[in-house]
């Protein structure tokens, strides 16, 4: 189907990259900017720990409850209709929240933000993946361009909110957000509208019972450490979740449109790289919460140094997403799956080093190479998962990897933030924990990439390269998705 307002525009690789981008600009900057102001924020309206993880975490919940159902929507409804959607809710939540009375107000707005992402990010990559889709070689490089501007922006999101805090407010860290959306709009007018197949409705159910079990689950995790385990809310949380859990899945079994469809778990490929976007995710949210608190509770740093203390985050995501592309013109996705892991688990194990009195000098080294490792993996992970899929499910497909990866983002966030809710010492230690506990996982991941993706493909990684110059994607769980 094309655009009404511009049949047959042929508009250059440039344009397109630009306009969806901005939706994943947009997003990631609001997972990471919103962190550094915690600390005013909970000065501004009196909260604790507890609730600045519902500021951060409302907004990942949300994302990650709803995504898989907008993923669907934007293969039914069409892309560009949907992205353009989801730019409009999240820049009208961006004003709520810059407008926002008290704490409970900034969390309903946060979560407000959740579904506008939602809705737009799996819409923009489906656009990527329908503009492209018979040029692969060009398609990896538009992924990999599309993931360096949200690598970039979830890194610059601790400067820019530095930097504001410092002119302004806290409220303009997400007042900024109106602009960039107003632009993506514009842009996509122009755009032609994507296949669709709209025959199936919505899952409905499912899609009820996955946000109820989300929910209730890091509701159970944020709230644990304040009301212990035997509290009869942390109970019922933990219960409630696995039951719907189960019964969310019994239901997606059986459904004639489940927003997750289970057969893309066939192929171990696509498991692999979404257990990669679970462990990426987890890791990186969490660390960057704690760390945010370390900065300026511990080390006792203004708003703005703390911001521009993370500055090495940002260029390690310009310089490896630039080279992941190369990387995997030349190689395919295994090396810089491999090596990404690999980066990112050796600079979360230097965070091992974090006292209260640790000079930022030796912070700097872990600061960039965990963004080196994961800019480079990060892009190979999202172009193994639209390869894996054919065009007319990479809405759905994409959405299953960024809804696994915000609700890991979410639990880490849960998880790590439990641990800092004491003194200097205990935060300290938190970013200690955190850095083992990411350390660790990546290693786990970097041995499933080598076991079930390196030594799966017969060919050298040279040969796997030549063959991404003229891959197209596999259906689902046929003998080459295998």
């Amino acid at each position: 189907m094309t655009s009404n307002s511009h049949p047959g525009e042929k508009l250059s690789f440039g344009y397109i990259v630009t306009t969806t981008s901005l939706a994943f600009v947009v997003s990631q900057l609001d997972v990471s900017i919103v962190n550094i102001a915690l600390p005013s924020i909970a000065h501004a309206f009196s909260v604790d720990v507890s609730a600045l993880q519902w500021i951060a975490d409302a907004y990942t919940v949300a994302f990650a409850a709803l995504m898989l159902s907008a993923g669907g929507m934007s293969d039914k409804l069409g892309s560009k209709r949907v992205f353009q959607a989801g730019l409009l809710i999240f820049g009208l939540a961006s004003t709520g929240c810059g407008l926002a009375w008290n704490a409970g107000s900034l969390i309903f707005f946060r979560a407000l933000q959740g579904i506008g992402s939602a809705t737009m990010i799996p819409s923009s990559l489906s656009i990527l993946n329908q503009a492209f889709s018979h040029q692969p070689d060009q398609r990896a490089r538009a992924v990999a361009l599309w993931t360096m501007a949200g690598g970039i922006s979830i890194a610059a999101g601790p400067i820019l909110g530095g930097l504001f805090l410092h002119i302004s407010s806290w409220r303009l860290i997400f007042i900024v957000n109106i602009p960039i959306c107003l632009a993506g709009i514009l842009l996509s007018t122009r755009i032609k509208e994507s296949e669709r197949h709209s025959h199936q409705g919505l899952d409905v159910p499912g899609q009820l019972l996955w946000m109820l079990a989300l929910t209730a689950f890091i509701t159970g995790i944020i709230e644990w450490h304040a009301k212990g385990i035997r509290h009869p809310l942390i109970m019922g949380c933990l219960i409630f979740s696995s039951i719907t859990l189960l019964l969310f899945f019994m239901i997606e079994k059986k459904a004639k449109a489940p927003i997750l469809p289970l057969d893309l778990f066939k192929a171990r490929r696509f498991n692999v790289l979404v257990l990669l976007g679970i462990i990426v995710n987890n890791a990186y949210y969490g660390t960057v919460f704690v760390l945010s608190l370390y900065l300026q509770n511990v080390l006792h740093y203004p708003a703005v140094r703390a911001g521009l203390a993370f500055l090495p985050l940002t260029g390690g995501f310009i310089i490896s997403n630039f080279f992941s592309g190369k990387l995997m013109a030349k190689y395919g996705i295994r090396l810089p799956l491999f090596m990404g892991a690999l980066l990112a688990a050796a600079g979360y194990a230097g965070l091992l080093i974090a006292k209260a009195d640790t000079p930022y000098w030796q912070l700097f080294i872990p600061f960039v190479i965990i963004p080196l490792g994961m800019g480079t993996a990060v892009p190979a992970m999202t172009t193994g998962i639209l390869s894996s899929v054919e065009k007319t499910r990479s809405g759905t497909a994409s959405a299953v990897l960024n809804t696994t990866r915000q609700a890991a983002g979410a639990m880490g966030v849960a998880i790590f933030g439990a641990m800092a809710t004491g003194g200097a010492a205990s935060i300290a230690w938190a970013v200690r924990t955190s850095g083992s506990i990411s350390c660790l996982t990546l290693l786990l991941a970097a041995v499933l990439i080598y076991r079930y993706i390196w030594r799966s493909t017969g060919s050298s990684p040279i040969d796997e390269g030549k063959k991404y110059a003229t891959y197209m994607p596999p259906v689902p769980g046929s003998r080459e998705d295998k």
